[in-house]
Parts: C-alpha cells; sequence; structure tokens
C-alpha cells in the first residue's frame, strides 16, 4: 500500500499587518514531507522559516492554503481542538532549552505527561528511560544550572519525545551550542529519531546543520527555492 505524507501543506499564504502595510511572510508555499523524514528548513533571517515552522505545528493559522498533517487539515480545527492536536502527535525543541530551571531534569522530562494524565509512577519511568536513551542517567537529579548546554539540550529531547509524538519540531536547536556541542546534540537528535522513525522537521540558518538531514528545504523571501535530499546524512 502507498505510504501516505505525515505532512502535506498546499499553497499556503501568510499575510500580517503591519500598520497600513500588509507583508507576505509566505507566497504560496507547497511542501510533501513523509513519515520517518528528518527535514530542514533553511533560510536567512526574515525568509519565513520560522513562519512556516509555526504553520505546520499549529501555533498561527494560515492566511490561506491547507495543511495537512497525519490526514487532519489543521485550517479547520478550534484552538481548543489544536491543542489537543499538538498534545498528541508533535513534541518541540528549543533554540534557548525552555527548562523550568528549579525542576530537575527528571521533572523538566516528566512534566509534559502530566498534561495527559500519566500517573506519577508512570511519567518518572518514562522520563527516566528517555534520559537514559539521550546518555544523561548521571543527570537525572541535577538542575538545567547543574549542567552544561548540551547536556541541557539533550534533556530537551528527552522531553520533545517523552510522549512518543509522531512528528518533532526543532526552532534552532543548537543556536546556543559551540560547534562541537552542535555536532554532538545533532546526532543525538538524528540518531535517536531514526531509532524511533520519528519525522523531524528543524529550522536553521547554518548550512552545517542542515547536513544531518534527509531532505533539505531552502526558504527565500516567502518562498521555496529548492529542496536537495541527501543520500545520507551525516550519521554518528
Amino acid at each position: 500500500m502507498e505510504q501516505k505524507p505525515i505532512i502535506d501543506i498546499r499553497d499556503v499564504i501568510k499575510t500580517y499587518r503591519v500598520g497600513s502595510v500588509d507583508v507576505q511572510a509566505l507566497r504560496g508555499v507547497d511542501l510533501v514531507i513523509m513519515p520517518g523524514e528528518l527535514c530542514c528548513i533553511i533560510g536567512r533571517s526574515g525568509s519565513g522559516k520560522s513562519t512556516l515552522l509555526n504553520m505546520l505545528a499549529g501555533l498561527e493559522p494560515a492566511t490561506s492554503g491547507q495543511i495537512i498533517i497525519n490526514n487532519q487539515h489543521l485550517e479547520r480545527m478550534t484552538e481548543s481542538e489544536l491543542i489537543v492536536f499538538r498534545q498528541k502527535n508533535v513534541g518541540f525543541i528549543f533554540q534557548s532549552f525552555n527548562l523550568m530551571p528549579y525542576y530537575t531534569a527528571l521533572e523538566n522530562v516528566a512534566f509534559p505527561l502530566s498534561f495527559r494524565g500519566v500517573p506519577n509512577a508512570q511519567r518518572l519511568k518514562r522520563a527516566k528511560e528517555a534520559l537514559r536513551v539521550m546518555g544523561l542517567s548521571d543527570h537525572m537529579r541535577h538542575k538545567p544550572s547543574q549542567m552544561s548546554g548540551g547536556q541541557q539540550q539533550r534533556v530537551g529531547i528527552a522531553r520533545a519525545l517523552v510522549t512518543d509524538p509522531e512528528i518533532i519540531f526543532a526552532d534552532e536547536p543548537t543556536g546556543n551550542l559551540d560547534s562541537n556541542t552542535s555536532d554532538e546534540v545533532m546526532h543525538a537528535i538524528c540518531d535517536t529519531m531514526r531509532a524511533n522513525g520519528k519525522t523531524l522537521i528543524m529550522v536553521t540558518h547554518d548550512p552545517n546543520m542542515a547536513a544531518f538531514a534527509d531532505k533539505v528545504i531552502n526558504l527565500l523571501d516567502g518562498r521555496i527555492t529548492d529542496i536537495q535530499c541527501n543520500a545520507r546524512a551525516k550519521i554518528g
């Protein structure tokens, strides 16, 4: 049976009103992503890449066009339906880590499961396993201030994965890290995504990070200018 795309967006336009002027952030974007693909959206500042990521994550509505994810039309959903959709289908990795400073690594990773009504013992068990996979078994009781930037981002990856989402969205996930740590974190992200058959959508301005992806989507002035497929991206 033919595999269906996990993401299918058609003629997506996003227009912002700035004072008395309309600014087009996205100008008719079409994109198809298959399950398990690791995709990188790359472009300079102002290209529309973060706007596109927000559209795909259901965080911003499109002005027009269709956004179909996991066979569901996001553009037809209410805000409450979008919240449920995100809880069930997606995880997020942020540039600034977004860890709660007074929580341990274990508590930070377990936290998203509380919204699903998972019992505390099971939350902790799943969080411990996610941290173990990220090589952080010795840091479970550490708070963010007691960890390096690379370790904090690994906690962020574990938190994104603990709910077992189909899609992970990563917004400049190595933007606050040095080049060596960036490579380590990207290997951790990509190896884990591939091992678990997850789809990754990453936004970056760094061409070096794009080398890790299966598919590189180049964005300029709100339009896709090129899509490159890597034979097999950097693997640890």
